[in-house]
């Protein structure tokens, strides 16, 4: 699928020297296309773990100092907000337009052409954040009134007004993280991981420091502080990065009258949409949780974070490694490539999030408590977050499937199909937030278990749908590789479940982290043993990467 086939004949036809270095780019795709993804996914998930080790500590410190409290609960809707302008603006263009054609101008040894491309999209992407950052600072009273609290019949005047307090002062981070993720694109077309994955870790390091060292007597507004310095520290960080890379330069005067901006704008309008969706799903949501009584919207926010954990180091990690790659051989036609790979990627993921979800369903009230218990954060805290994450928890596979059968659509530039289905499985979770809310009210359990059971079964029925989609599109997808690989993980996720519950109940334990970190330990030592004895290609490969590594150092 050509990447130019809406521009002009000149620019759609490749010189002499472009169709060479197409051919190289293609002979390299084929050879060397396993190890790369294998060597970026590790990279990226290695930063992912760091990266969710400092969010824990930025969890840490803003439950220890503000608790589960209304306080806390204003500062996650006036964030999710900015959360919303962020995804639809520029969330778009990175996913789903910019990536692909951005790699399909470096495919094709076009340098100008590309940082002709980025310059335009940054400039326009820019203009419209600040004026839509503008438009929301004017109605922020009315936007958190009768939108954010619009369920909330006992919130109180002061409760509004720090809540647009606090918005309007993180408005300036839509701004930044709109070119900080652009940035993140252009490392990632160039097959720079390492920097944009650690970029995140940053932006909660920027948070930690307004809760700890800003003055105390800014009150909650110290986080909405951190949260711009944080957006700051974010796009800082990658800046040396992109000003290694060869051939680029920056040009003011591209703009939306570029027929290649154009496009990317074009290919992001069903995204947008999409995007649109998603966000105002977890708006939704907050709405809803805002509504259930106090804590139960910092309760359901924290718990997800939780489970985005893993999901960042299994799914998000082979997401971003493998798009540019997938962009690369979508650019060239190589299907059966595509077909291999994808089905590489699957089979991994879910050797990888089975035992995380169940690992996470039985072990959640020690990862609460090791992670967050303690200061302004009491028992009562702990038990609602443990019950959120317990239905997260289930739909861990499916979020981790969903961030990269997404990707395979975008390479091939369908920004439309992804979209479809996620308008469809998010529309689904609203319906079944409020139904489920209300279920867990009936029986007597606590309301905001249902939004998080309700997020699980949509993104779960939307990988399944995605699936089939993308095994039509590339005619197959080794589904029986992907079968062998779901019914392996399951049974080793159950014996491993089993293993864990019985250290946890049966043995005497004191100290909660004793508790956490052996349940770990078991789960790991078994959940190894079982794909060991099953002779799992993976396993194997690992385990003898390992020895041979083993050996040279010896």
């Amino acid at each position: 699928m050509k990447l130019t086939e809406d521009l002009s004949a000149e620019e759609a036809d490749l010189s002499q020297h472009e169709q060479a270095a197409t051919q190289a780019a293609s002979a390299e795709v084929g050879q060397s296309t396993g190890q790369q993804i294998v060597r970026a996914t590790g990279t990226v998930m290695i930063a992912f773990i760091v990266v969710s080790l400092i969010g824990v500590v930025h969890q840490m410190v803003i439950t220890r100092v503000f608790g589960v409290s209304a306080a806390l609960d204003s500062f996650y809707a006036a964030n999710r907000i900015t959360e919303l302008l962020f995804n639809l603006m520029a969330g778009g263009a990175l996913g789903s337009a910019f990536i692909p054609m951005f790699t399909g101008y470096l495919t094709r040894e076009d340098k100008k052409g590309a940082w002709r491309l980025a310059s335009g999209v940054l400039n326009t992407v820019t203009l419209i954040l600040v004026g839509v950052s503008v438009l929301v600072w004017i109605f922020a009273p009315q936007i958190v009134e009768h939108g954010l609290f619009i369920l909330a019949a006992d919130a109180n005047l002061g409760q509004l007004d720090e809540t647009v307090r606090m918005l309007r002062i993180m408005l300036p981070s839509v701004i930044i993280f709109g070119i900080s993720g652009l940035v993140m694109g252009m490392l990632n077309a160039h097959q720079s991981f390492l920097i944009p994955a650690l970029a995140p870790g940053f932006y909660s390091l920027g948070i930690i420091f307004g809760a700890l060292w800003l003055p105390s007597s800014w009150g909650i507004d110290r986080l909405a502080v951190g949260v711009v310095l944080g957006a700051l520290a974010h796009l800082l960080v990658q800046l040396p990065s992109l000003l290694r890379l060869p051939g680029r330069f920056y040009q003011l005067s591209v703009g939306f009258r570029d027929k290649a901006v154009q496009k990317v704008l074009a290919l992001m309008v069903p995204r947008v949409i999409g995007a649109g969706v998603v966000q105002l799903n977890f708006l939704a949501n907050t709405v809803i949780a805002l509504s259930l009584g106090e804590g139960a919207a910092s309760a359901v926010t924290l718990a997800f974070a939780l489970m985005l954990m893993p999901q960042r180091a299994i799914g998000q990690s082979a997401g971003i490694a493998a798009l540019p790659t997938l962009s690369a051989q979508a650019e060239l036609g190589k299907t059966a490539e595509m077909r291999q790979l994808m089905a590489s990627i699957l089979r991994g993921m879910l050797l990888l999030a089975a035992p995380a979800s169940v690992g996470m369903i039985i072990l959640r009230v020690p990862i609460v408590q090791v992670l967050y218990e303690g200061g302004e954060f009491s028992p009562t805290a702990t038990q609602m977050v443990a019950w959120a994450l317990l239905w997260y928890a289930l739909g861990l596979i499916g979020h981790s499937l969903v961030e990269v059968l997404s990707r395979a659509f975008y390479a091939v530039q369908d920004t439309r199909t992804p979209v479809l289905v996620g308008v469809g499985a998010m529309s689904l979770n609203i319906v079944l937030s409020i139904l489920f809310s209300r279920w867990f009210q009936s029986l007597g359990w606590m309301a905001h278990g249902g939004l998080a059971l309700a997020n699980s079964l949509a993104t779960g029925l939307e990988s399944l749908i995605l699936l089939v989609l993308v095994r039509k599109r590339l005619q197959g997808i080794n589904g029986h590789e992907i079968l062998n690989a779901g019914l392996i993980s399951l049974a080793g996720s159950a014996v491993m479940g089993l293993a864990v519950y019985g250290f946890i109940t049966v043995v005497p334990l004191s100290s909660r982290v004793v508790s956490l970190i052996g349940g770990v330990v078991i789960g790991v030592i078994v959940y190894a043993l079982v794909l060991w004895l099953l002779r799992v290609p993976e396993f194997t490969s690992v385990q003898k990467a390992v020895l041979a590594r083993l050996h040279r150092q010896a």
